[in-house]
């Protein structure tokens, strides 16, 4: 390993051939001379020169580990940089606070700057001139046991899918394409039950920034011995929307609906008709326990039933029966309202055959799947077998 004051003299000789350029060598000296300058007058190992692209809360916690690192006995970081997006994100916020310097996107003057290069959640693919400006090339941390869910959301579908099984791996960033470079460092972590996605991101966030100093303290030896990815078993895990929230009650079961909810509750809620109108389903209790008079009987997928006492709103699927405490229709609403505002004037009155049970039946009424269905179920919920 050189001494510092090795890698000084060799930044000084850098900044005089780059002076020499100016004056007209640059001409003569070809992209693939710069690289291998570059790498000559880059260190072979820690402490690093390093430039970090993010921009999220899970970015941060990478961010955090790197800012600690700079004065700590362990020598891995010796400088630290930042490249972020142009909106105010959680990433600039911590390197505004931190005296981080900050570079806006694309980053420019980079050249002999930085040994290696760090992309956590940025969301922007990074050109094949600016991946070969950094010697010991750029890392990136995703939240997956890659090749499994490459893409923009990992944890959301790691969720919406029911693995029990994830983690998080460091990959070498190759031009053209998300998530497909070489496998540098992996570590496995068991989904917990009933974990949500923001709970999951929170764990492998922090997971992952461990995993990333671990990787840049043995750098050299990780490069010698990187793996790519397997071709089997490729996922891939694309950007949420709003069409990922629709409900389909006649082909969701209540195991899916409890996925979804805890993949995509805190970002967006789940969505169906009522009498053409979106609703918005909110506080999600999970599967309702209910008991038919007749057996024989089974209600038709979209049936809401009012549960006077839990204040919730059961609603059939294909499976089964899930509860939700609240909806937003106009506003937000309790079950009870939207049972005295809605259920009460549809139903006109009638109890059906779980009234013994406690439970308001709602005839001739059903939550909608399809957006493009908007019409009023003309049968009641209850259908023969």
């Amino acid at each position: 390993m050189w001494t510092k004051t090795a890698r000084a003299s060799l930044r000084v000789l850098h900044h005089l051939h780059h002076c020499c350029g100016q004056a007209g060598w640059r001409s003569r000296w070809t992209d693939r001379g710069q690289r291998q300058l570059c790498r000559l007058l880059s260190s072979s190992g820690p402490p690093w020169r390093l430039l970090f692209f993010g921009s999220d809360q899970f970015a941060v916690e990478s961010l955090k580990v790197l800012t600690d690192s700079r004065s700590s006995s362990e020598g891995v970081v010796e400088s630290l940089e930042v490249v972020t997006l142009s909106a105010d994100v959680p990433v600039k916020k911590f390197a505004q606070q931190n005296q981080l310097p900050l570079h806006s996107w694309p980053p420019d003057n980079v050249d002999g700057r930085f040994d290696v290069g760090v992309v956590v959640s940025f969301g922007c693919l990074l050109p094949e001139r600016l991946i070969h400006k950094f010697p010991h090339g750029i890392l990136n941390i995703h939240p997956s046991l890659l090749p499994r869910w490459r893409g923009p959301a990992p944890i959301f579908h790691t969720i919406m899918h029911g693995d029990t099984v994830t983690g998080v791996t460091v990959i070498q960033i190759r031009p053209h394409r998300f998530d497909v470079g070489p496998i540098l460092n992996q570590e496995l972590h068991r989904v917990p039950e009933k974990c949500t996605a923001d709970e999951l991101g929170a764990i492998l966030a922090t997971k992952g920034a461990h995993l990333l100093m671990d990787t840049l303290m043995t750098l050299s030896e990780r490069m010698a011995h990187k793996r790519e990815q397997r071709q089997t078993g490729v996922t891939f895990a694309p950007k949420l929307n709003t069409s990922m929230s629709w409900m389909v009650w006649e082909e969701q079961t209540c195991d899916q609906i409890d996925r979804l909810y805890r993949a995509l509750g805190s970002r967006m809620p789940l969505r169906t008709l009522w009498m053409g109108k979106t609703v918005k389903l909110l506080d999600f209790v999970g599967k309702c326990h209910i008991s038919l008079s007749d057996e024989r009987r089974r209600p038709v997928p979209g049936s809401v039933s009012y549960q006077k006492e839990t204040n919730t709103l059961a609603v059939c699927c294909k499976d089964g029966w899930v509860g939700f405490k609240a909806v937003l229709l106009k506003k937000r609403l309790t079950a009870a309202d939207f049972y005295n505002g809605y259920l009460h004037q549809t139903a006109e009155g009638l109890f059906g055959p779980w009234a013994e049970k406690g439970l308001l039946s709602v005839d001739r009424t059903t939550f909608h799947s399809n957006p493009g269905s908007c019409h009023v179920h003309s049968h009641s919920r209850l259908n023969e077998d």
